[in-house]
C-alpha cells in the first residue's frame, strides 16, 4: 500500500509516536503490505501502567516479532467522537493494517471508519457491539479474573473487610466488582465490603485521576478495609499508593501491577493483579493480519484461554499457600464449568 504519511500529530488527533522501524512489505518477507500497526490509546493514555500499557506491549512485541513499523498516538483531554474519526482515518489513511482503537469509547469511530475502508482491518477493544466483516471485537472475560481477585482478597484479609474502587460507573466495571464480589462472598458469605465509583463519566477523569484513587483508598482503609482492588486505569497507581503507605494489599488490574517499575517502592504492597491479557489480544490480531487471514467478529479472552488471569509474581503471594491454592482451585472450578460467575 503505497500511501503518503500524515502528519498524525495534528490539532485534534493527540500526540503520537513515530514510527520505530522500516514497514514497507519487503521487511516482512514480501506476504504483508500494510504500513504497520496503528494504535490509539484509551483515556490516561500510554504510562498508565494497566490497560493502555498492555495494549503498547503487544504492540511492541509485534512490531518485532514481524518486523514491521507502528504508531501509537495519545489521546486528547476532552476530545469528542469526531477527534477519534479523525485520528483513525489518518491512521488508515496512511496505510497501517491492523488499525486498532484502545477502550470501548472508540467503538462509534472504529464502525464509522470501518466502513470507509474495507481491505483495512480494525480491531476495537471491550466492546462488542461493532458488526463488521473487517473488524475485530477484542473483549473479556473480566468477571472470572476479578473472581479470582475477590477470592485472594478474601483469604488474605485479617479483619473479613475489603473494598472495590472502579474508574467509571459503567456495565464494563460493574463485571469486575460483580466478580470480587462473587468471589469474595465464596470465601466467606459474610464479608463487609466497601463499594465505590471515582466518576459517572470517563470525561470526569475516573480513569485517569490518581489524586481521586488515593481519596477512596484513603476512605475505604480508614473505614476498616484492609484489602483494596482497583479496576481504575491510570486512577488506580493512587489506590496501590495509598495502600503502600498504610500498610495494606492493593490488588491491581489489567497488566501485573507488582512488575511495573514505575510501581516499584510499592511492590510490597501488591498482592496480586487481575489480568486482562489485552497485549495478547492485539498482538493475535497483527499476527492474523500479517500473516493474511485477519481476526473479525467477537474475540474474548476467558481462564480457558490464558485471555484473563491472576499474577502471582509477589513472593509474599506466594508464600500465602492457602491463598494461592484456594485461587488455584477457584481458577479450575470456573475453566470446568463447576462456577458460573456473574456479570452484574
Amino acid at each position: 500500500m503505497a500511501v503518503a504519511v500524515v502528519a498524525l500529530a495534528a490539532a485534534g488527533c493527540g500526540k503520537s509516536s513515530s514510527d520505530s522501524k522500516s514497514s514497507d512489505s519487503e521487511s516482512s518477507g514480501g506476504g504483508y503490505s500494510g504500513k504497520g500497526i496503528g494504535l490509539a490509546y484509551d483515556i490516561g493514555g500510554k504510562g498508565d501502567q494497566s490497560f493502555n500499557d498492555a495494549a503498547y506491549a503487544g504492540f511492541q512485541k509485534a512490531e518485532k516479532e514481524f518486523k514491521i513499523g507502528g504508531q501509537d498516538i495519545e489521546p486528547q483531554d476532552g476530545e469528542s467522537d469526531a477527534d477519534k474519526v479523525q485520528r483513525l482515518t489518518q491512521l488508515a489513511q496512511a496505510g497501517y493494517n491492523p488499525v486498532i482503537g484502545v477502550g470501548f469509547v472508540y467503538a462509534p469511530a472504529v464502525k464509522e471508519v470501518a466502513a470507509k475502508f474495507p481491505k483495512i482491518t480494525f480491531g476495537i477493544i471491550d466492546d462488542e457491539q461493532v458488526q463488521a466483516k473487517n473488524v475485530a471485537d477484542l473483549v473479556f472475560h473480566e468477571e472470572q479474573a476479578s473472581y479470582l481477585a475477590g477470592v485472594a482478597a478474601a483469604k488474605a484479609s485479617k479483619k473479613a473487610h475489603i473494598g472495590f474502587i472502579g474508574g467509571v460507573d459503567i456495565p464494563l466495571i460493574h463485571k469486575f466488582e460483580a466478580g470480587y464480589v462473587q468471589g469474595a462472598k465464596s470465601v466467606n458469605p459474610n464479608i463487609k465490603i466497601e463499594s465505590q465509583y471515582l466518576t459517572e463519566t470517563a470525561q470526569e477523569g475516573g480513569f485517569s485521576s490518581p489524586d481521586k484513587g488515593k481519596d477512596a483508598a484513603s476512605g475505604q482503609i480508614e473505614a476498616g478495609a484492609d484489602v483494596i482492588y482497583h479496576a481504575a486505569g491510570l486512577s488506580g497507581q493512587g489506590v496501590i499508593t495509598e495502600a503502600a503507605a498504610k500498610k495494606v494489599w492493593a490488588i491491581g488490574v489489567d497488566s501485573d501491577q507488582y512488575s511495573q517499575s514505575a510501581l516499584a517502592a510499592y511492590k510490597d504492597y501488591i498482592l496480586g493483579s487481575a489480568l486482562k491479557n489485552v497485549g495478547g489480544a492485539v498482538y493475535d490480531l497483527v499476527k492474523s493480519v500479517h500473516e493474511g487471514k485477519p481476526l473479525s467478529g467477537v474475540v474474548r479472552g476467558s481462564l480457558s484461554n490464558d485471555g484473563v488471569g491472576f499474577a502471582d509474581t509477589n513472593p509474599k503471594y506466594k508464600a500465602m499457600t492457602d491463598v494461592v491454592a484456594a485461587v488455584d482451585k477457584a481458577k479450575q472450578d470456573i475453566i470446568d464449568g463447576k462456577i458460573t460467575v456473574n456479570t452484574k
